[in-house]
């Protein structure tokens, strides 16, 4: 967006400062073209042979020019574009150029004026003929004055007159193509501006969707760690609890000491499992990992830690420049990583994993891969209702995070897990 604006910016500033030069020229550029005329014509008054009465027209012409010239400097400011003030000082201009003209040819400078104003002062249908009148004062003078003396002074005359109207059709056509050029390049810009607005317009809602999104995944995780959680107590803790009940039940009623000790001790194997139990269930509500440390850093020693309980050796890889991401993409990954990696330790019997954490545009993605045993993906178990353990476990953390898994395996080739979600960061 900013790169549109900016060309628009330079192109109207550009197009600002030729605006501004002809409004000087058109300003100014006449009484200069004038004062040339008047100059050079007197200078040359002797050589073009300027007798008496050519000077009793030329220095009343000159002043009347002047006169001209004074009053449509003060009358142009408020009439910009063609208008009557404009057609009437059009053609005064010209007369008094063409007199000027046939009296001394140098005076032309003053009818040359027309070539330069005739669209900004005549309506269209004038603005041929006025390009004309201005083209025969012109040629005339270049064939060396007006009225031609001869036949062949007549013959030069119309060579220059075609010419002149070449000449001028040409740069008309120029100018109107320069002008054709100009105009596409504004719609260009214009419409490159309404496209990245229209682009900046979608970047900001995708990333309210992301915003939506994360505070969807959120609640959605805590309703599935709820019944995880509620899952786990029933099946872990509230079985634990009565079992140690019954066997306590038991030891109240045993006929022998040595019953009831039996009894206590496989209730006190019992409390211990099931507060183990507890204390996994309280950690898996968020990566301790994760707490002190950057998503790559939790990575890197999870794998390390892997590795020296397994055997197996292990690397981890960081692609792209890594950033901080926010808490739930963070810890999704991080937990589709352990579990991809219990996975490897209880099925692949593998001698070599990889894990390789991956930034790039818009998304990240984490890879796991070993040279294991390998399995049929084809023949894994239905999707089941928890969602909340093994592939399937993967695949619904991601699917929180508009993210998903994808699983490549063959009996005897190995695993490659790729889980991808969006790359919304920390800050967002």
């Amino acid at each position: 967006m900013t790169t549109g604006t900016d060309e628009r910016s330079a192109a109207a500033e550009a197009a600002r400062i030729v605006e501004e030069r002809w409004a000087n020229f058109h300003r100014y550029g006449p009484y200069g073209m004038l004062g040339v005329g008047i100059v050079l014509s007197a200078a040359t008054a002797d050589l073009i042979g300027m007798d008496r009465i050519d000077w009793y027209v030329f220095v009343p012409v000159s002043i009347a020019a002047i006169a001209l010239q004074l009053w449509w400097g003060r009358a142009m400011r408020t009439r910009p574009g063609p208008s009557t003030a404009g057609v009437v000082y059009y053609w005064i201009r010209w007369a008094l150029a063409f007199v000027g003209s046939l009296i001394n040819p140098f005076y032309v400078f003053y009818a040359a004026c027309g070539y330069f104003d005739v669209e900004r002062l005549l309506p269209r249908r004038q603005i041929r003929p006025g390009l004309f009148a201005a083209i025969i004062v012109v040629a005339g003078s270049q064939a060396g004055g007006f009225p031609p003396e001869n036949s062949l002074g007549w013959i030069l005359f119309g060579g220059l007159l075609a010419v002149n109207c070449v000449l001028v059709g040409f740069m008309g056509h120029i100018n109107g193509k320069e002008k054709d050029q100009a105009r596409i390049q504004i719609e260009t810009i214009d419409e490159l501006e309404r496209t990245n607005t229209a682009l900046q317009q979608a970047l900001d809602e995708n990333a309210q969707l992301h915003r939506q999104l994360l505070v969807q995944a959120r609640e959605a995780g805590v309703a599935d760690e709820r019944r995880r959680l509620a899952a786990e107590i029933h099946d872990t803790i509230a079985q634990g609890l009565t079992g140690i009940i019954a066997q306590l039940q038991v030891v109240a009623n045993a006929s022998t000491l040595e019953t009831a000790r039996t009894h206590l001790d496989r209730a006190s194997d019992l409390a211990r499992h099931s507060l183990g139990e507890a204390r996994r269930s309280v950690h898996n509500l968020s990566p301790a990992a994760l707490a002190d440390a950057t998503l790559p850093e939790a990575l890197k020693k999870t794998v390390a830690d892997w590795a020296g309980r397994t055997g197996v050796r292990a690397e981890f890889t960081l692609t792209g420049t890594a950033e901080p991401l926010h808490d739930e993409i963070e810890a999704t990954l991080l937990r589709i990583a352990e579990e991809a990696l219990s996975n490897a330790a209880r099925h692949a019997h593998a001698g070599r994993l990889g894990v390789t954490l991956s930034f790039m545009a818009g998304e990240v993605t984490l890879d796991v891969r070993d040279d294991g045993r390998g399995f049929d993906p084809l023949a894994l178990p239905a999707r089941t209702g928890t969602a909340g353990f093994g592939l399937d476990g993967m695949r619904a953390r991601a699917e929180r995070l508009a993210g998903d898994v994808t699983i490549e395996s063959e009996p005897g080739g190995g695993t490659a897990i790729s889980a991808r979600v969006p790359l919304v960061r920390h800050d967002d």
